[in-house]
């Protein structure tokens, strides 16, 4: 790490592994309360609204909200990677970089409309479609947030950023509650983004200004390219399995798809807490591949003490979850959820493995990832959902679970050990399995078997795990 890097983060040289290490903790513990309000409004106005407007916002988020991939092309984390002298300008280049991809998107948002009006041939898209596109200029003024990101001031972050998911999640619910079926989930993310962009912009450290030049353009779309090409890949995968099911099943299903990925999202909010709380500092050091691989290595097993519990947990008590949480509506939601718990599992293996390349400004291999993973949903989820409904369709995500989870090793092999992704699937599944086979092998009431299930889970983690445990600990403290 630069002089210069230390004096910005204002910290020693030597002190960014407590510095990271207490950040990431206070905050994963900070915003993982925020993701489980996330997954308090998912199941409250899941039983709130009828199961036809959860599929008009399913079809909104995956046709609309999935195109918002594209403009996630990595101009926050190229801001983060720089060391410019003059950070102000710095700044204001990356958010003039973010407007320019801000304005791209929503001419998309708007020429997308009429398109997925005809296709999925359902008029009430239209109107909460067209209103969502008044987030977009919302969060273009959230991006001053970026500057005490790069600072690693998570506190001030985290707090700036709780406003967008409070204000979202009260006005959510309240709307769902006053009948307003799927404008709820439009009230609720308007009110959510401006209450974000106005407390960013009247704590913005710097002046927004538009200021560009060619080099700018040069390096972060150099930078970005690759990332806007796994943004493609999976925005045509999500659009493809809202359309299919659709097409195939009717609008329940496509509901049912909806409320998994909810669901889903709860755990990628989580997970990314730690990869951005991370983030600043592998970028400091992005030259040590020894203390690279350590902050890999112990970043994946402090989630995989929640990660593969909670992905285990809901494969085992999805029905429990329909029959008393969800209600009876949800019925053909349990094997989607059941198999979303088994990929939610393996998807916290090596969670945050782009962030690594990301550091060190190889972006590359992410797009190779994506790729391959869209070429393996083409070969077997697909298919499936086409041709043999939800149930196999849910298993197929499995396997598509398992298929990109090899993909991350292999892409990873050159940069830390081989055998150091397989290391961490053994270390996250061997606390939960002795409790998932109590929970399989018995038929006792549901609460009896959440505590069989937790207790020995808790208590091998914490065997497993006590070194790693004292010293987060420690950082805590």
């Amino acid at each position: 790490m630069s002089a210069a890097r230390a004096e910005e983060l204002g910290v020693a040289p030597g002190g960014l592994r407590g510095l990271a290490a207490r950040g990431t903790m206070v905050n994963a513990l900070f915003s993982t309360g925020l993701a489980g309000l996330g997954l308090v409004r998912t199941l409250v106005v899941a039983a709130l609204v009828s199961t036809e407007d959860y599929g008009v916002w399913g079809i909104i988020i995956v046709a609309f909200g999935t195109l918002g991939w594209l403009r996630q092309v990595g101009v926050s984390d190229r801001y983060v990677q720089q060391e410019d002298l003059d950070q102000e300008l710095a700044f204001q280049r990356a958010f003039t970089m973010e407007a320019i991809v801000s304005a791209a998107y929503a001419a998309l948002l708007l020429a997308a409309v009429p398109l997925v009006v005809l296709v999925f041939d359902e008029p009430r898209v239209a109107g909460p479609a067209l209103a969502l596109c008044l987030v977009v200029p919302a969060t273009v003024l959230q991006t001053p947030i970026w500057v005490w990101y790069r600072r690693m001031r998570f506190v001030r972050q985290r707090l700036l950023l709780a406003v967008d998911a409070v204000v979202g999640l009260l006005v959510t619910i309240a709307a769902a509650a006053a009948g307003l079926g799927v404008w709820a989930f439009v009230a609720g993310a308007l009110a959510g983004a401006w209450s974000g962009a106005l407390v960013a912009v009247l704590t913005s450290p710097y002046p927004l200004r538009l200021r560009i030049d060619r080099a700018t353009v040069r390096s972060y779309l150099g930078f970005s390219w690759p990332l806007f090409a796994a943004g493609l890949a999976g925005v045509v995968t999500a659009q493809l399995a809202v359309f299919t099911a659709d097409q195939r099943l009717g609008l329940a299903a496509v509901g049912a798809i909806a409320l998994a990925g909810g669901l889903a999202e709860f755990t990628h909010r989580v997970d990314g807490v730690v990869t951005q709380a991370l983030y600043p500092a592998i970028c400091a050091v992005a030259d040590r591949l020894d203390v690279l691989r350590e902050a890999f290595l112990k970043s994946n097993r402090l989630t995989l003490m929640w990660g593969m519990p909670f992905g285990a947990g809901l494969a085992l008590f999805a029905q429990p979850l329909v029959d008393h949480v969800l209600g009876e509506k949800w019925q053909q939601a349990v094997v989607l959820l059941q198999a979303l718990g088994v990929g939610s599992a393996l998807n916290h293996v090596a969670f945050n493995w782009d962030a690594f390349l990301r550091a060190r400004g190889d972006t590359r291999p992410v797009a190779v990832w994506a790729v391959a993973s869209f070429a393996a949903f083409l070969v077997v989820p697909l298919p499936l959902l086409a041709f043999e409904g939800l149930p196999a369709y849910a298993w197929g995500l499995v396997v598509f679970a398992v298929v990109s989870l090899a993909l991350r090793a292999w892409l990873l092999a050159g940069l830390f050990r081989p055998g150091d992704v397989l290391g961490l699937l053994v270390r996250g599944a061997a606390p939960v399995l002795p409790g998932a086979a109590l929970v399989l092998a018995l038929d006792a009431p549901v609460l009896v078997e959440l505590a069989l299930f937790v207790l020995p889970a808790a208590a091998l983690t914490a065997l497993l795990e006590r070194a790693l445990l004292r010293e987060a600990l420690g950082y805590l403290r």
